[in-house]
């Protein structure tokens, strides 16, 4: 089952709440996104830190009803 942008939007923002968040389609099918995700929670965090943040936020779906996401993440400069 696909996971809609909104739905992955939302997991982060309650995990990250000041996030800037761009999510995209990569496909057109619901399973396969692109993720920039900008948050004060990431400074002085290594990229794989960062990347736990967010997979953590998205409570399990990763390789679920989420088959791919590419992900960007930094704090804010």
């Amino acid at each position: 089952m696909a996971m809609q942008a909104s739905e992955i939007e939302r997991l982060i923002r309650e995990a990250l709440p000041d996030a800037s968040i761009e999510i995209t389609d990569l496909a057109g099918d619901g399973d396969h996104y692109s993720a920039t995700v900008v948050s004060s929670a990431f400074k002085g965090k290594t990229r794989v830190q960062q990347h736990q943040i967010v997979y953590a936020a998205l409570k399990g779906q990763m390789g679920g009803a989420l088959h791919a996401l590419a992900l960007q993440t930094s704090s804010p400069e």
